[in-house]
């Protein structure tokens, strides 16, 4: 993640279920679904005024991080963060052995 983005809350709006991370008055969200033992992630979506400036890839961390920190599976439906866990691998242990697309991680 890159160090501009480090300091950014994450915030988790149980009311409209999703992360949300705001940068320069834009708000990046991820759309997820939970139960008491797993967290679902469906979808995220970054301002076409944030594009290409790794805001994608910093709320993704920042929520895997809390994921990791609530002792909650992960199950990602999102083919963004997909994508970025077969790109950082050390996350695949927060997946759900159960998860359909497991072994393609």
């Amino acid at each position: 993640m890159k160090d501009e983005y480090r300091n950014i809350p994450l915030v988790k709006n149980e009311a409209d279920n999703r992360f949300e991370m705001e940068v320069d008055g834009h708000i990046a969200v991820i759309e997820y679904k939970e139960t008491s033992s797993k967290i679902a992630l469906i979808h995220t979506e970054v301002p076409k005024a944030l594009g290409g400036r790794g805001v994608a890839s910093a709320i993704v961390e920042k929520t895997l991080n809390y994921i990791k920190e609530q002792g909650k599976l992960l199950l990602p439906f999102c083919p963004y963060v997909f994508a970025y866990i077969k790109k950082h691998p050390e996350w695949k242990s927060l997946v759900s052995p159960k998860f359909k697309d497991y072994d393609k991680l």
